[in-house]
């Protein structure tokens, strides 16, 4: 199974791109973030008339998450546990063909420091929380996403200038590193240990043309999912369309 995760930043501003790249593509399945609507707007038919079925988390002009896919999907998750206020649409969980798969848009947080900040870390413990509840589960997991979260040095073009970037502060670099210390494998590291592979680049400041980026969308698998895993790669191409996301899709390849 060939999964891509994809922050579309507005399904409907890059629709056609984002049905170009399911058709084109050898994906079977497309985890998409920045979503930025209602589930009742999401262009759904769109999506059937070409083959792909879809679910959504979706909220007005912010956030949102969706999970597409050429085979059936059952819906196993809304939203993360902890936070009964929490009226964010950041998570949405499926199960494929046995696989359990999440789409994740993590918050940016900045401002550091400040509320945003806090709700950031507040986020990522509850995201620890249900990572570790499925990795108990010994299944095969993909939690992949935009997860706003600058692992290394290497995976940014200039790390003094992030460094009091919600993205690349140690806390949020520490609390990514946790998820990944239960035992979830950093599939674009296992597959791409040395180099930049970023997947954001900045609409400003000519960003793309100087490769400028930033690596913050991952595809993190347990053990039953890594022990599969055969290629994992990011797709720069879609960054250079007309009118693009300033993300770029990161997609693994499972022997499942």
């Amino acid at each position: 199974m060939k999964i891509a995760s994809w922050n579309v930043n507005s399904i409907k501003a890059r629709l056609e791109h984002v049905l170009n790249y399911c058709q084109n593509s050898t994906m079977d399945v497309l985890l998409m973030q920045e979503t930025k609507t209602l589930d009742e707007n999401f262009p759904k038919n769109s999506f059937e008339d070409i083959g792909w079925q879809v679910v959504t988390h979706g909220q007005k002009t912010y956030n949102g998450v969706a999970i597409a896919s050429k085979k059936d999907i059952k819906v196993t998750q809304i939203g993360l546990a902890g936070d009964d206020a929490d009226e964010q649409a950041r998570y949405i969980e499926a199960q494929i063909e046995g696989i359990t798969l999440a789409s994740i848009y993590l918050p940016n947080g900045n401002p550091f420091p400040g509320p945003k900040f806090e709700y950031k870390l507040a986020w990522m413990d509850r995201l620890y929380d249900r990572a570790k509840n499925l990795f108990h589960q010994e299944i095969p997991v993909v939690l992949g996403g935009d997860f706003n979260v600058i692992p290394q040095p290497i995976d940014c073009y200039e790390p003094s200038l992030w460094e009091d970037d919600a993205l690349y502060r140690r806390e949020s670099r520490t609390k990514f590193y946790g998820i990944c210390n239960l035992g979830y494998l950093d599939a674009l590291r296992q597959i791409n240990p040395n180099g930049a592979h970023y997947t954001f680049w900045d609409y400003q400041r000519g960003a793309w043309q100087k490769d400028n980026g930033i690596r913050i969308d991952h595809l993190l698998l347990s053990p039953e999912a890594a022990n599969n895993l055969i290629d994992c790669q990011v797709d720069r191409s879609p960054r250079s369309l007309v009118k693009p996301s300033d993300h770029t899709p990161i997609w693994c390849d499972l022997s499942l």
